[in-house]
């Protein structure tokens, strides 16, 4: 788990790694409960257990993993949208090769 500025949330959240979403990801539909928390509850759960960030939203934590991001900007530091990005999504600045 590591700290990012999230492009979508505009604010630094709690993102996991490819291990930690393996783990979160592989409990899906494993809950008890009504049909929502069945499938994404334990989910949530497990990213709250890993970040200590009590999250509702699922699509949050499915865009939270620091493989989807590309390098910090050479510009204003914040990660990049995309490891392929050729633009900074924050700042614009073009990506130098």
């Amino acid at each position: 788990m590591k700290l990012l500025w999230c492009w979508r949330c505009k604010t630094e959240v709690p993102m996991l790694d490819d291990e930690e979403i393996r783990q979160a990801t592989a409990l899906q539909g494993t809950g008890t409960s009504d049909r929502q928390d069945r499938e994404f509850g334990p989910v949530l759960r497990e990213y709250e257990r890993i970040t200590g960030f009590h999250e509702t939203n699922i699509n949050a934590v499915f865009h939270h993993v620091i493989s989807q991001y590309g390098p910090p900007c050479q510009n204003c530091g914040k990660p990049l949208r995309t490891p392929k990005a050729k633009v900074c999504g924050a700042c614009m600045a073009p990506v130098k090769d």
